[in-house]
């Protein structure tokens, strides 16, 4: 039976995201094909070996059910005893989690994991790195310019309004929707206090609807059909994502074929760019010519009964417990110690 180690919570602003997200995933889980270890960190960085149910993650009451661990060596010790770890699931959203630090701790200890590796996961997680590499490789993007908190601002070059956001963030926390100069410093200062590197990214707001292609696979990819996100705010914020409050998500996209195709393509070579493996959700902007273009990559989509990855790859008859069997599986085919 396979060792799997599922991990949540940690030390982010997503740290309630993460807790839907894993109650979700143990609902789909095949729990007869695993060796199950959950796995929490608290808000504080302290790991935590839980024995308790779904429900306790769900209302944030597991750490009553837990007990200290310590790593070591492929696996972990709980009260002197050592439990050996075949792959590390991270259900982690944010900083430590998306941000390559959790998958560092995997390496260092050759457990294999589930998802991007550190240099993919860091990448793509620091929206302005990824904007210079989509530069690079000429992935069409929003207009946009990094601003440091400690450096003195400049205006864009490009028109209000603006979308500022942090470069290291997630769930549209300290995202702001921006149409006057005098709302630009208070929406960068919301930015920066959700970063933790001191670094905004002012974009050029662009007039047209949101959509997302989920993507999965190493060397050879597949891609579930487009979903197409639907809102009455200026931006798809944290309740529009997990509230459903003025959204709604359609799957498949009420877009054209050739739309959606270009779509699946440009994800394709987002997610080949950033060096990402096992999963990802690229988030695309659809113009009102019909061109596409990159907002941004995720690696580690939700897991939500309402989260969009598993929508989109239901689409292509792979459904929620299939999916995790198979993540799973793309970890265990690799060498440890492999990035």
């Amino acid at each position: 039976m396979i060792a799997l180690a599922v991990i949540f919570g940690g030390q982010s602003s997503e740290y309630h995201v993460s807790l839907h997200s894993v109650t979700s995933f143990l609902k789909a889980l095949h729990k007869e094909k695993y060796q199950l270890h959950l796995i929490g960190i608290s808000q504080q960085g302290d790991f935590y070996a839980f024995h308790g149910t779904p429900k306790e993650i769900e209302d944030d009451r597991w750490i009553c059910a837990s007990k200290p661990i310590s790593w070591c060596h492929q696996g972990y010790i709980e009260d002197g005893t050592f439990y050996p770890i075949d792959v590390l699931f991270p259900i982690l959203h944010g900083k430590n989690g998306e941000d390559g630090s959790i998958q560092g701790l995997a390496e260092i200890l050759n457990i294999r994991y589930v998802g991007c590796n550190i240099l993919s996961s860091a990448l793509c997680m620091d929206k302005e790195l990824m904007h210079i590499l989509c530069d690079y490789y000429q992935i069409p993007t929003a207009s946009y310019v990094c601003v440091r908190q400690h450096e003195e601002y400049q205006k864009p070059s490009f028109p209000l309004p603006y979308v500022i956001k942090p470069c290291n963030a997630g769930s549209s926390y300290g995202v702001s929707f921006v149409e006057t100069e005098e709302q630009i410093m208070p929406a960068l200062f919301n930015a920066w206090k959700y970063d933790g590197h001191g670094k905004a990214l002012i974009e050029q707001a662009i007039d047209g609807f949101e959509i997302g292609c989920a993507v999965l696979g190493g060397k050879e990819v597949i891609v579930g059909h487009c979903d197409e996100i639907e809102i009455q705010t200026k931006v798809f914020d944290y309740d529009g994502k997990y509230a459903m409050k003025d959204a709604k998500i359609h799957c498949p996209a009420r877009i054209s074929s050739n739309i959606e195709e270009s779509a699946q393509q440009l994800a394709k070579k987002v997610y080949r760019v950033m060096q990402a493996r096992d999963m990802a959700r690229v988030d695309m902007f659809v113009l009102k010519n019909g061109e596409v273009i990159l907002n941004e990559i995720n690696t580690i989509p939700g897991f939500t009964e309402t989260s969009r990855y598993p929508s989109m790859m239901k689409t292509i008859q792979i459904d929620f417990g299939d999916l995790i069997d198979r993540l799973i599986l793309f970890a265990l085919e690799r060498e440890t110690g492999i990035c």
